[in-house]
């Protein structure tokens, strides 16, 4: 039913873990191969092309869905539908930002300091064109295709350049002085196969699949034992976000309760509990929330 595009490249083996982790397992014939197949009657067949071809490639209707960054949405100025952020990247979760850079030791503060004729190195050409006009500055632009960061001070002046923790920048002896775009992977739809009904409900049950596995990687299920005359004080410890389950153990010899509670807080939650009188505490992993 659906013919579906995937990113090559830095987001590939983080793509094909979510896809795997929501029973969407990716099969191809080697690492290498650009056609795939998932078993699933709602993916007709797969393709895996650089993240920067696929909004075009989308849009145009070559593909009915597909995964992609917002920055490669925004450069290529697709027609896609988005059916929401899928928050994972390469090295984090933190999204990509697309930021300015000047030398560490540089006298400009912010991007209005830069002057008509800046030369600036960049692979997003458009991006960064409407960024400038935007600021009114006339700015020389020169396409970069890769090592963006060496290019400073003795070819260029700045860089418009992606980075998801800055770390690399700094290395390199750059400062950063704006945030242009924050983006985060999405997956977006041709407009044409959005409005089909049939299509649509297929992309929407996929996409709960793949939220559902995002979510549950920060949860985790905790269950325990609680006397009778305890069990306030435990549910007084546990997190808000959700109503726990309560049920009464056998011969009435106090409750079972269960909840879902972030991975992120379970050092400092499982000794609370056990002081607020539980016991026979089991934290469970999750494979999936869906709400």
């Amino acid at each position: 039913m659906l013919n579906l595009v995937l990113p090559k490249g830095s987001l590939e083996k983080a793509t094909m873990e979510l896809f795997a982790a929501a029973d969407l397992s990716v099969s191809r014939s080697s690492s290498v191969a650009y056609k795939a197949d998932i078993d699933d009657p709602r993916i007709n067949g797969v393709r895996i092309l650089r993240p920067q071809e696929i909004p075009t490639y989308v849009s145009e209707g070559l593909f009915d869905l597909g995964i992609t960054g917002r920055d490669w949405i925004e450069e290529t100025n697709s027609d896609v539908v988005s059916l929401g952020e899928l928050r994972y990247s390469k090295a984090t979760s933190k999204p990509i930002r697309v930021v300015l850079a000047v030398p560490e030791d540089s006298k400009v503060e912010s991007a209005k300091d830069l002057p008509n004729g800046v030369r600036v190195s960049t692979e997003y050409m458009a991006i960064t064109r409407r960024y400038f006009e935007g600021l009114g500055i006339e700015a020389d632009l020169r396409l970069s295709y890769g090592a963006t960061e060496a290019k400073v001070p003795d070819i260029v002046d700045c860089i418009v350049e992606i980075t998801e923790t800055g770390r690399a920048l700094h290395a390199a002896g750059l400062r950063i002085v704006d945030e242009i775009l924050v983006s985060y992977t999405e997956m977006v739809a041709n407009p044409a196969a959005y409005a089909d009904p049939e299509k649509r409900h297929a992309m929407e049950q996929i996409m709960t699949l793949l939220l559902g596995v995002m979510e549950a990687r920060g949860s985790v299920l905790v269950k325990l034992n609680v006397a009778k005359d305890r069990l306030d004080s435990v549910i007084a410890v546990l997190p808000a976000m959700k109503t726990p389950t309560v049920n009464e153990l056998y011969g009435a010899a106090g409750y079972a309760v269960e909840t879902v509670v972030p991975k992120n807080r379970i050092n400092i939650l499982i000794p609370e509990l056990k002081d607020a009188g539980a016991t026979d505490i089991i934290e469970l992993p999750l494979e999936k929330i869906v709400h």
